[in-house]
């Protein structure tokens, strides 16, 4: 029998979710109530679990937009026999003679080249503890750079010995660890280990059992930790396999409060005895210190580079987006049902930066030796936060692009960001930035220039406030536009009158359209 899995309704005022992630694959086994996929609204994260036992076929694929009630995957609960056939059948398969045993070969792994300008990496995690077996191609360990995060397939099968400790800086080419080669599998010790704890209780082999998932945090869950500042470390995951759920981090981040209550009473008795005439402020006094990842350290030696060695100065100006909001608020049905994607301010503001720098092209210029470079083309970088830290991926030639690929590229890389995948393709280049503190509720700031470009434009919080308009008072939402320059090769008259047509541009969105 097949069972159809729907979009459950996660929100009120929620209408459709993105599939973010597929944790299973087309065709694999799954059990109920395991997490199969992560689903994304425009205000939260969700998990989808299996509502029942067998193999899964999914109908949409990562990046779909669905609505509430849409069939997402089938569960064939016929195929649960099957699959159970299979797994039995391995150890007998194993005992048989598939077992393999060591070749004397030691297979060297070396830090691979992950890039042009990047000169040594940071091992972040190691995914397989030493003496593990691995497969080829099986993911064994996480690195970072000053870039990006990138994972380490195995290189042939056998028996894993670290070399190198997570923390430890490598350069390229440096020994990372080595793989005891074995032929047929796994080493007959380790076969006849799986063999006996397979005979063990069902629930004591999965209470027991540690993999990948195990200690290991979902993204949704991965981002309620950073910001409540809470080591994954510290967190017994309920998840299949040890996985550390969305909700064990919510539960986390709420039992962080509950120490110090336990220790207010005596406080409170000394100060109702009047034994101290001071009594003391109960609370945590626990401190924690933690190694700065290699895209922490490259972004502030590069944000302390650029105030040393830029004559920066910011210019401001202001915008009434009444005017974008109206255009949205009438075309965004239709625009989201027609090009699948929501229409949002970013397309406005990329389109409007596109045209303004073509007319001001000092302000899409960099500064090469004692050179000046003049680009025709306009590869927009977007500041996204992601959880390891800022990243600017790019859109290249913004200028030729229309609203629908705009928006379609920012959901793209800014979904990329937040799963830490975006490649270094994608985040080299770039010549002007877009930021949005807005978001995070931002009135005004002075953004730092993203080097070596020239400028970057800072959007803000929309504020509805009271405007002069023809000798009138009215409340207009109204936002901070921040332009911060090097003034070593765009003078004040090119800055000015760059924002002044972006102000232009946006308050009059219709002029995207003619050109004008």
């Amino acid at each position: 029998m097949s069972l159809e899995i729907k979009v459950p309704a996660v929100g009120e005022s929620i209408t459709e979710v993105t599939i973010g992630q597929w944790f299973k694959k087309d065709g694999d086994y799954v059990e109920m109530d395991e997490v199969i996929c992560e689903l994304e609204s425009d205000k939260a994260t969700f998990e989808l679990t299996a509502e029942a036992a067998g193999v899964l076929k999914t109908k949409a694929g990562e990046g779909d937009t669905l609505e509430i009630g849409a069939v997402i995957c089938e569960i064939n609960t016929d195929g649960q026999a099957g699959a159970t056939i299979e797994k039995s059948e391995k150890p007998s398969e194993k005992s048989s003679g598939s077992t393999g045993g060591k070749t004397g070969e030691v297979k060297d792994m070396i830090v691979p080249t992950v890039g042009e300008s990047i000169t040594e990496v940071t091992l972040a995690t190691w995914l397989k503890a030493d003496g593990d077996y691995v497969e080829l191609d099986e993911i064994i360990a996480e690195v970072d750079s000053d870039k990006a995060t990138f994972e380490l397939p195995a290189e042939a099968n056998g028996i894993l010995r670290h070399v190198a400790q997570e923390g430890d800086t490598l350069e390229i080419g440096g020994l990372i660890c080595k793989i005891e080669v074995t032929e047929g599998g796994a080493p007959a010790e380790e076969a006849s280990a799986t063999e006996s704890s397979s005979s063990a209780p069902s629930s004591a082999s999965t209470s027991d059992k540690e993999t990948y998932a195990t200690g290991h945090a979902s993204p949704a869950a991965a981002k309620i930790l950073a910001e409540k500042g809470i080591d994954a470390k510290d967190i017994k995951g309920t998840g299949k396999d040890g996985r550390i759920t969305k909700e064990d981090a919510e539960n986390a981040q709420k039992k962080a409060p509950e120490a110090p209550k336990t220790d207010s009473k005596p406080a409170a008795s000394k100060s109702e005895a009047s034994v101290a005439p001071a009594p003391k402020v109960s609370g945590s006094r626990d401190s924690r210190r933690e190694k700065m990842t290699s895209l922490r350290k490259t972004v502030s030696r590069r944000l302390v580079a650029v105030k040393n060695e830029t004559a920066m100065l910011t210019t401001f100006n202001e915008v009434n987006m009444g005017p974008i909001m109206e255009m949205r608020k009438k075309f965004k049905d239709q625009f989201k049902e027609k090009h699948g994607v929501n229409l949002g301010f970013m397309s406005f503001f990329t389109k409007a930066v596109c045209v303004a720098l073509q007319e001001w092209p000092a302000v899409n210029a960099q500064i090469d030796g004692n050179e000046i470079v003049y680009n025709d083309f306009c590869d927009i970088s977007i500041a996204v936060s992601a959880p390891k830290g800022l990243v600017v991926p790019v859109i290249r030639n913004a200028e030729s692009m229309s609203f629908e690929e705009i928006e379609k590229e920012v959901v793209r890389l800014a979904t990329k960001a937040r799963d830490n995948k975006l490649s270094i393709e994608e985040m080299t280049g770039g010549t002007f930035t877009l930021t949005n503190g807005g978001i995070f509720g931002s009135m005004m700031s002075t953004p730092i220039i993203n080097a070596p470009q020239s400028a970057i434009l800072g959007m803000h919080n929309i504020v509805e406030r009271p405007m002069a308009v023809n000798g009138e008072v009215k409340i207009l939402p109204m936002m901070y536009l921040a332009l911060s320059y090097d003034h070593r090769i765009i003078d004040g008259r090119e800055s000015v009158s760059f924002l002044v047509r972006v102000k232009q541009l946006l308050e009059d969105p219709t002029r995207l359209l003619f050109g004008v």
